[in-house]
């Protein structure tokens, strides 16, 4: 497929409805444009794939799954052999029950120990969380699941994560935040990026010229 040219064919609806999507867990599809709804599932230690529309809290039992050691656990052991290894069998794993993209690994920097979701992420170093996570994303992606490494970026805290702001300088950003989606991306080779909720500098992620075109692109 040529991505610009089946973009070129869109419509600006179409192209804001394949953004918005058919429900929480799934793309919509174009069948004129061959373009295939995709599924997307979360899971920070062990795929947590709910097939129900609006089921995306997680209050609602799961599709049974096996359960993985956390990524915090797995820096532990500071294998990366062992990484990728895990990171084969989750992908093998949500290619079985027939999710397409694996909404991991998170990367964020451990800021606070009481963050609520530092289990989910690496470590506090981004040297080790970009090395884990690259070995991780290869594992996943060896048979055809794609790794959604998140959240892009400076998103730190829990607390008013939609709408806190994340005020740093640019060297801040580079040697601090952003060194393990780099990795990530050039070593990982990560199929998909996840934008962060918050404001970097006054500026939502998701929308953020400098961080998104000027960094990533």
């Amino acid at each position: 497929m040529n991505i610009k040219e089946t973009i070129g064919k869109m419509t600006l609806e179409e192209k804001a409805a394949l953004l918005t999507g058919k429900d929480f867990w799934q793309t919509l599809d174009f069948d004129a444009l061959g373009i295939k709804s995709i599924f997307l599932s979360d899971g920070p230690h062990g795929l947590r794939k709910q097939a129900a529309a609006a089921d995306h809290l997680g209050l609602n039992q799961s599709i049974p799954a096996t359960c993985f050691p956390t990524a915090a656990t797995m820096a532990n052991s500071w294998n990366e052999e062992l990484g990728e290894e895990m990171g084969e069998a989750l992908g093998d794993e949500a290619k079985a029950l027939g999710a397409n993209v694996l909404l991991g690994p998170g990367v964020c920097m451990k800021r606070n120990p009481r963050c609520g979701r530092n289990f989910e992420y690496f470590s506090e170093d981004p040297y080790v969380a970009g090395k884990m996570a690259s070995a991780y994303i290869r594992g996943i992606q060896k048979n055809g699941t794609a790794a959604c490494v998140k959240h892009f970026a400076c998103n730190n805290q829990e607390l008013r994560r939609m709408s806190s702001d994340s005020v740093l300088d640019e060297r801040t950003l580079r040697e601090i935040y952003l060194e393990a989606f780099e990795m990530a991306v050039k070593e990982g080779k990560t199929e998909s990026i996840m934008s962060s909720y918050n404001k970097i500098n006054g500026v939502y992620a998701h929308e953020n010229y400098h961080l998104l075109q000027e960094i990533l692109r």
